[in-house]
This record gives structure tokens, sequence and C-alpha cells, in this order.
């Protein structure tokens, strides 16, 4: 008896969710890797990562998958199918298009040598040693380049990895986004030097045990509505988030123990991302949509909630009463002045330590040094040197090691080269489903300075959350805005809080 269009989509979605499964084992490899594994089992534990992902990759290219892709996508059988069905089908053979040019034992070679390179770059992070992570590096730009030749590019080389992160966006798009934000950018921030106004520090150099931060940390995800039966929090080098499964988002953070500030800030950054993925439809379970539509929504969230609701006066109005439960000593500092501090507009180097003004000016940096990588006008070896003077020309601050320059971002040791424009983008997106929100929920603002955040929480799940992967970037910001991605409202929004902080008005 021949196989019904239904029986074909079971067997293709449990065969995507098998894949999956073999996805959630590297994920928590990768979480485990990257949050207190023994160094002497990285070599092992990389080279069991890079046989599970070869089997994903086998089954992502199999002479079975193109079967399923060519019967599902045949046109009189893909309208039969349902939305969800239909969306994984796209997804699923974007993948098998792209994936199936590069051979399987080279896509291994790439997973084990980036599996390595995050360990050795934490060495040469400690070390300020960029010789003894450069060597890896090269490698893994090289295979970059050379992927790209197997997957072909249109205009600029490095569309073809920008398009892995942020769908159906160009270098030409992001360049005539991203210059006028730099212009402006430039000059708010010399300004604000120039206005030489800055915040009393002084109640905010002291000594802030890791308990305490991570009592303190716990509190902060509790009150944004992030669901601990669903995530934990731990401590690793560089904060980030990362999804074992829908009902598993799991969040990181770093304790500096001289400023509790950081903390705080990585906290609520990666808490936002938790909240979409904890906000992603159920429905969606056992596909690959079920996660965010791309970096740079997914940028929007965790900036939005970073910056737009945790370094707002409103929020510290709520929240500073529980920093003083852990930190007694803040007992003596004002809301105006605890808001101040979080808001301290200053050039330094650390990017996830940057100020909400610069964030952008450390983000457009390493676009632009990536781009060059890729299309081998820079060369790996003068990486440092180049680091530097652009880190002069844009922010008037020069590194004194690597540590602090070229080898703060873990992201280049995954081969995640084409992701940093998204944490520009994610501003962009943040200031325009702000400025939505205030139309939607005029008093929101009010709810943050009662430590209500629920509803704001409940907006962005049913307007972009639940959605997953199912919408494109673009059509995720269209249907909640009304328009195209415009910088404009992130650009307002920067002068609206901080010209009355600098009285630059």
């Amino acid at each position: 008896m021949a196989k019904t269009a239904t029986d074909w989509a079971t067997e293709f979605r449990e065969y995507v969710r098998k894949m999956l499964h073999f996805e959630e084992a590297i994920n928590l490899m990768y979480w485990d890797l990257r949050t207190g594994a023994p160094k002497m089992g990285v070599e092992l534990r990389s080279e069991a990562i890079g046989t599970l992902a070869a089997e994903v990759f086998a089954m992502q290219t199999s002479p079975q998958m193109e079967e399923y892709l060519n019967v599902l996508s045949e046109p009189g059988t893909f309208e039969t199918l349902d939305p969800v069905t239909q969306a994984t089908l796209r997804e699923v053979k974007k993948e098998f298009d792209r994936n199936r040019k590069i051979p399987a034992d080279r896509f291994k070679a790439y997973v084990v040598l980036t599996s390595q390179a995050e360990s050795v770059w934490e060495e040469a992070k400690h070390t300020a040693d960029f010789a003894l992570f450069r060597p890896y590096l090269e490698k893994i730009v090289a295979m970059k380049i050379e992927f790209i030749g197997y997957w072909g590019y249109e205009g600029n080389k490095y569309n073809t990895l920008l398009d892995q992160y942020e769908p159906g966006l160009t270098v030409e798009q992001l360049d005539g986004i991203f210059g006028p934000l730099r212009e402006e950018t430039v000059k708010l921030v010399q300004a604000i030097v120039d206005s030489g106004i800055r915040p009393d520090l002084r109640h905010f150099r002291g000594h802030y045990p890791k308990d305490k931060q991570r009592a303190l940390s716990l509190e902060l995800l509790r009150n944004m509505g992030y669901d601990f039966a669903a995530g934990r929090l731990d401590e690793t080098e560089h904060p980030f988030q990362t999804t074992i499964n829908r009902y598993d988002a799991r969040v990181t953070t770093k304790f500096l123990e001289d400023d509790v500030r950081s903390a705080i800030s990585s906290t609520v950054h990666e808490g936002g991302h938790a909240l979409y993925e904890q906000g992603v439809s159920p429905d969606l379970i056992g596909t690959p949509l079920c996660t965010g539509a791309s970096m740079g929504i997914h940028e929007s969230q965790s900036r939005f909630y970073e910056n737009m609701i945790g370094r707002s006066r409103e929020y510290w109005e709520s929240h500073l009463p529980v920093v003083r439960r852990f930190f007694p000593e803040f007992e003596e500092v004002s809301v105006d002045e605890f808001y101040r501090a979080m808001n301290d507009v200053s050039p330094s180097l650390i990017r996830i330590e940057a100020d909400e003004v610069t964030y952008n000016l450390h983000i457009m940096i390493r676009y632009e040094l990536e781009k060059a990588l890729i299309n081998e006008t820079l060369r790996v070896a003068d990486l440092p040197g180049v680091w530097r003077e652009k880190m002069r020309e844009y922010l008037g601050v020069e590194p004194d090691s690597d540590a602090t320059g070229v080898l703060q971002d873990v992201h280049w040791s995954g081969g995640d080269f084409g992701y940093f424009p998204s944490y520009s983008l994610g501003n962009i997106y943040a200031a325009q489903f702000r400025h939505q929100l205030a139309k939607e929920i005029p008093d929101y603002m009010e709810q943050v300075r009662r430590g209500e955040m629920l509803e704001i929480k409940r907006w962005l799940n049913e307007k972009i959350h639940r959605f997953g992967k199912t919408l494109t970037p673009g059509e995720i910001v269209r249907q909640v805005t009304g328009e195209d991605i415009n910088a404009k409202y992130l650009i307002d929004y920067l002068h609206e809080k901080f010209d009355p902080l600098y009285h630059l008005a």
C-alpha cells in the first residue's frame, strides 16, 4: 500500500525529532564544557561532540532526508501539510541545501577544531597570549572561507555568514543601517565626555562575595518571570544562555567581586534570552522552529531587558531594595545615585561591560574586522594591532594586553563569524518594540516602578516569543511595529534617556 502524504509527513517529523535529540545531547555537552568540565577531559569531549555532530550532519544530508524533502515539497503535497510541518520543511531544506555542499569529513574536522579552540581561547585569555590561540583561529577562518566556497555567495562573501544569523540581511543593507547610527553615536559619546559629568562611583568599589551575588541574580531572574523549573543559573567566564530543550533554558553569568553591576547586567541580559526560549509555543516542540527567529531578534529581548528595563530609573526604584537585602552597604546609596551608576557612559575596553551608548561601537569594530578577515584583506596575525587601532579611533581607548583586546570574546573560537552584528541589530529592534509597547501598554514603566514585570513578559510572549522561528526577523518586526527595521527609534531613545542624565538638552 502506497504511503500517503500524512505518512510521509509523520516519518519526516519523527526523523527531524531524532536529529534534535542528538543536538540536545551536543548542547548539553557544550554547556558542561563551559561550566566546569575537567581540563584534561576537553580533548576527548571534543571528539565525542564531533562524532555526534557528524551523525546529525549525516542525517541532515542523507538520501533519506533528500527523499522526504522531494516528496513533501511537491506542490500537490506541500499544500496539504499543516503550517508547522510546512515551516519545518522550509527550515530543514535550507540546512540541507547548505550542508549538502560540505564534505562530511570537513564538517567533522570543523566541529572538533572549534570544540578544542574554545578551551584554548579560555587559556589564552587568562594568560593574555594571542600566540597560543592564533593557529586555531587561522584554521577556523580558513575553514569558514572554504565553506563559503562550497555554499556560494552573492555580493560580499560575508553575506553568506550574515544570513545564517540574520536571514535576508546583507552587508550592503547593514552598512546603510550602521553608518548613520555610528555617526550619531560618536557625536553623542563626545558630547557626554565633553559635559564633564560623571556619576559618583565611590559606593560601587567594594567587595561583593560571589555567593551573595548569585543569590541576588536568582532573585532578579525570578522577578523577570524566569521559570526555574525549566532552567538554572551557573557561572562562566563568558556569560551565555543555552537551550537544551523547550523546558530547559539555562542561564550563565559572571561574578566580579569588585563590581556587583557586572553580574546584574549579565544576569538580566541572559535572562531576556531565556524568557524568549521559555515563551516559544509548545506546539513547536520536536521541530527546528522551537527557538528564536534570529540572533538579532533574540538579542532584542536580552538588550531590552538589560538596558531599557534593567538600567531604567523605574527598575531601580523597585529593585534597589532587593540589592540592599544582599548588600546592606547600599543603604546609603540613593535610587538616583544607583541609576546614574548603572548608566555611567565612559569609553572602555570590554564589550560585555560597555555602557549602553558606546556598546554599538564595540560591535562595529568586530563587524569590520570580521568582514576583512573573511574577504582576506586582513590576516589573523595582524588582528591584535588592528584591534588596538580601531579601539583608539572609535572609542579613544587602547587595550594594555590581548586579554582586554582581541581575546576578550569567545565567539570566534566557536566559529561564530557573522554573529556580532546581531547585538546592534538587537538594540535597534528593541527600541522599535519598546516604542510599540508604549503605545499598547502606556503605563508599562509604572508597572516596572512597582516591581511588576509580568505584563511586559506576556506582551512579548504574545507578540514575539510564541512564534519561534515560524516567522522571519523582517516579518516579526513588521507584524509588531508596522514597519521595517529603523534605527531612528534607537537614536531617539538614547537621546531621550542620556540627554537629561548628562545635561545635554
